[in-house]
C-alpha cells in the first residue's frame, strides 16, 4: 500500500509517495491501496467521486447514477464517504481467478468520467499508479471513510466477474452515445451542399442498410408510400448518398411510389409535371427532411459491422492527437497559435463525424466552424503541416475543397483488436461511445469559443480558448488551465475574462462560469454582435457562387444537342434528375460578348432570400 507524505509541522499531504506492507502496522496517516496487482491488470475497481470541483449535489447524483448501473450490471458493490468533503468512493472487487485488462478498465474510466463529471479517472487509468484509500482510512482532513451502503463482505469474499465488467461498459456506452456520424458542429453553419442546392451529410458513400433495400424494393402502392419513401430516404442520407443517387431511381423503383403518384381517394394518381406537387419538388422537400433527420437523430449503426471498431480505433487517434496538443501548450499561445489550435479541433471533429482521418475541408467551412476568417484559416491549415500536426492529402479543385489528413504519419493500425487479447474482448458500443464522448468534448469547447466576443476585434482567440476550456469543466482549478506552461500568463487571461465579465472567482479560488451566458452581452457593449453571422452569410454567397460557375464550365465543355440548350432551366426551376453542369440558379448570367458576368450573378445571388441552404422543408409531406 502507498502512505500519505506529511510535512516537518505534521501536515497530512494530498501525496503518497511512501510504501507500507498489508503485513505490516496500520500506518498512523491515511493510506492507499493499488487498483491493479504487478501485473498491471485490475483486481479491484474505486470510482473516486471528487465533491471539490462538482460540489456535494453533483457527487451524490452521480454516486446514485454508478450505483444504478452497478446493479443493472449484477456487480455487488460497496458506496463510502469518502471523507468530510461530501466526496465518495464506489468499490468493486474482482474474484480471485478474475481480472480486467488495464485497456478495458481505462475505456471504463473515460466512459464513465463522460457520463459522471466528478468522476476522477486517474486511479482507473494507470495500472502503475492507481490507487483509492479503502473503507476504514483516515483522511488527511480528519475522519474517515466509512460504508454508507454495502456490505463489506462483497470486497472480502467478492464474486465479480470480468464478464459483468464488460457488460457495465456496454451499459454506460449506450447511455453516452447520443451522437450522429453526420451531426453538423453549429446549427447556423448549414449542412454542405451539391451543385443543384441539396443537402447531404459528408463522408464516403456506403451501401444502403439492408431495411433501407427492403423499402426500395418494397411495392408501396399497395400501402403507405409516405412511410416506405421515408424509409428509404432516411437510410439513403445515412449511407451518405446525394440526392441525385436516389433521383436517378425515381422513375423505377417500387419504393419510390410516393415521388411519382399521391393517393387519390382509393387509388393513385400520377402527380403533376410543375408545382409543389411535383415529383421533383416532393423529392426534393422530403429529401431536405431526411438529411436534417439524420444529421440531429441519435446514431444507427445499421448492419454495419465494423462501425464500433472504426468509431473506437478514430476515437482512440483523436485522443492522442489531443494528448499530444495538449502536451505541448506553448505551441498554441504565440502568433497564430490560438487559431492553428482552433482549426485543430475542427479537423478533429470532423474527423470523428466521418468516421475517418482524411477530411475534405474548405477554407471557409473551416474558418466558419472555428469562428476566424477564411485567409487565417488557410495559414493555419499551412502551419499545422508545417509542423507535421495534419499533412496535404489532394489540393482544392474544381467543386471539391482541399483535402487533409490528421494522421501524416500513418500511425492509425487498420485493426484495432490484432494485440487485443482473446480474453478481454471488446465491451459493445465502446468504440462508437468513446467516438460519441470525444465528439462532445470537442464540440462544447469550440461552441464556446466561437462567438463574436471571442473575434479578433473583440477579446480574441486566446481568451476564447481559455473561456472554452473554462465552459467544458467548470469549475477550474489555475493547474487545470495553464495552456501557455506559464501559470502567470494564465491568470492574467482568466483576470481579463473575469474584468469582461465573463467568469468569477469563487472563495475557493476556481474560476467559474455565470449562470447565465454572458457572452452575447459583451459582444454587443465591444461593438463586435453579428460579426460572425455577417461573416457566415457572406460566405455561404461565394461558396454558392463558385459552384454556379463551376457548374456553368461543366455545361460548356459537355456535348449538347440544340434542343437541349433551349430547355435548360431558369434559376429556381427544378429537374428530378439534372443534368450535367445544372444546378438551383440555372444559366450562370453573360455579358453580351459572352464572357461571365460575376457581378450580376451575385446580385441574383445577394437578393434572391432565402438561399438553398435555408429553405425550410414543408409539412405537407410529412411521413
Amino acid at each position: 500500500m502507498r502512505v500519505a507524505a506529511t510535512t516537518a509541522s505534521g501536515e497530512v499531504l494530498n501525496s503518497y509517495p511512501r510504501h507500507a506492507q498489508t503485513s505490516g502496522p496500520v500506518p498512523e496517516q491515511p493510506w492507499a491501496v493499488y487498483l491493479a496487482d504487478t501485473s498491471g491488470r485490475f483486481r479491484l475497481l474505486a470510482f473516486d467521486l471528487d465533491a471539490t470541483k462538482q460540489g456535494r449535489a453533483a457527487v451524490a447524483r452521480d454516486a446514485d447514477v454508478l450505483a444504478g448501473l452497478l446493479n443493472d450490471a449484477g456487480l455487488s458493490h460497496v458506496v463510502c464517504e469518502s471523507g468530510p468533503g461530501g466526496g465518495r468512493h464506489l468499490w468493486v472487487r474482482l474474484a480471485a481467478d478474475e481480472s480486467v485488462d488495464a485497456e478495458v478498465v481505462a475505456t471504463l474510466a473515460r466512459l464513465a468520467g463522460a457520463l459522471c463529471p466528478s468522476l476522477d479517472r486517474a486511479p482507473l487509468s494507470n495500472a502503475a499508479t492507481g490507487c483509492v484509500r479503502p473503507p476504514g482510512t483516515p483522511h488527511r482532513h480528519g475522519g474517515a471513510s466509512r460504508v454508507l451502503t454495502g456490505d463489506l463482505a462483497v470486497l472480502t469474499r467478492p464474486t465479480a466477474t470480468a464478464a459483468q465488467v464488460r457488460h457495465l461498459i456496454e451499459l454506460i456506452a449506450g447511455q453516452v452515445d447520443v451522437h450522429h456520424p453526420g451531426a453538423d458542429i453549429d446549427a447556423r453553419t448549414p449542412l454542405p451542399l451539391d451543385d443543384h442546392g441539396h443537402r447531404y451529410l459528408p463522408g464516403p458513400r456506403r451501401p444502403l442498410p439492408a431495411a433501407c433495400a427492403e423499402a426500395l424494393a418494397d411495392d408501396a402502392a399497395a400501402g403507405d408510400a409516405s412511410a416506405v419513401l421515408w424509409r428509404v430516404l432516411i437510410g439513403a442520407a445515412a449511407a451518405r448518398w446525394h440526392h441525385s443517387d436516389i433521383a436517378a431511381l425515381a422513375a423505377s423503383a417500387p419504393g419510390l411510389e410516393h415521388v411519382r403518384t399521391c393517393r387519390d381517394r382509393s387509388a393513385r394518381r400520377p402527380r403533376p409535371a410543375q408545382g409543389p406537387e411535383s415529383p421533383a419538388a416532393v423529392l426534393r422537400r422530403q429529401w431536405d427532411r431526411a438529411v436534417r433527420y439524420v444529421a440531429t437523430s441519435t446514431r444507427r449503426t445499421g448492419t454495419d459491422p465494423t462501425w464500433d471498431t472504426r468509431a473506437g480505433t478514430l476515437a482512440a487517434h483523436v485522443r492522442e492527437v489531443q494528448a499530444r496538443a495538449d502536451a505541448a501548450p506553448g505551441r498554441w499561445t504565440h502568433h497564430g497559435g490560438p487559431t492553428d489550435r482552433r482549426v485543430l479541433d475542427v479537423l478533429c471533429v470532423l474527423a470523428l463525424q466521418a468516421v475517418t482521418t482524411t477530411i475534405e475541408a474548405d477554407i471557409r467551412r473551416l474558418a466558419l466552424h472555428a469562428g476566424i476568417g477564411r485567409e487565417t484559416a488557410r495559414t493555419a491549415l499551412h502551419r499545422l503541416a508545417a509542423d507535421a500536426w495534419i499533412a496535404p492529402v489532394q489540393a482544392a479543385a474544381g467543386p471539391h475543397g482541399a483535402t487533409w489528413t490528421i494522421d501524416p504519419q500513418a500511425l492509425i493500425p487498420t485493426s484495432s483488436d490484432q494485440e487485443r487479447s482473446q480474453a478481454d474482448p471488446r465491451p459493445v458500443g465502446a468504440g462508437s461511445a468513446e467516438r460519441s464522448a470525444l465528439l462532445t468534448g470537442l464540440l462544447v469547447r469550440l461552441t464556446a469559443a466561437t462567438h463574436d466576443v471571442f473575434t479578433r476585434t473583440g477579446l480574441g482567440f486566446a481568451l476564447g480558448n481559455t473561456y472554452a476550456r473554462v465552459s467544458a469543466q467548470a469549475p477550474v482549478e489555475d493547474e487545470d488551465l495553464v495552456l501557455t506552461g506559464d501559470a502567470t500568463a494564465a491568470r492574467r487571461i482568466l483576470e481579463r475574462l473575469v474584468n469582461a465579465g465573463l467568469l468569477y472567482q469563487n472563495p475557493r479560488g476556481q474560476w467559474c462560469l455565470y449562470r447565465s451566458d454572458r457572452r452575447t452581452t459583451v459582444a454587443k457593449q465591444l461593438g463586435v454582435h453579428g460579426v460572425l453571422a455577417d461573416r457566415a452569410r457572406r460566405y455561404t454567397l461565394e461558396r454558392v457562387a463558385w459552384a454556379w460557375w463551376q457548374a456553368e464550365t461543366i455545361w460548356m465543355s459537355t456535348p449538347h444537342s440544340s434542343a437541349a440548350k433551349r430547355r435548360r432551366p431558369g434559376p429556381g426551376q427544378l429537374l428530378l434528375l439534372a443534368e450535367p453542369g445544372t444546378n438551383i440558379w440555372g444559366a450562370h448570367p453573360r455579358h453580351s460578348n459572352g464572357r461571365a458576368d460575376f457581378s450580376t450573378a451575385r446580385r441574383i445571388l445577394d437578393t434572391d432570400q432565402p438561399q438553398p441552404a435555408t429553405r425550410a422543408a414543408s409539412s405537407s409531406d410529412a411521413a
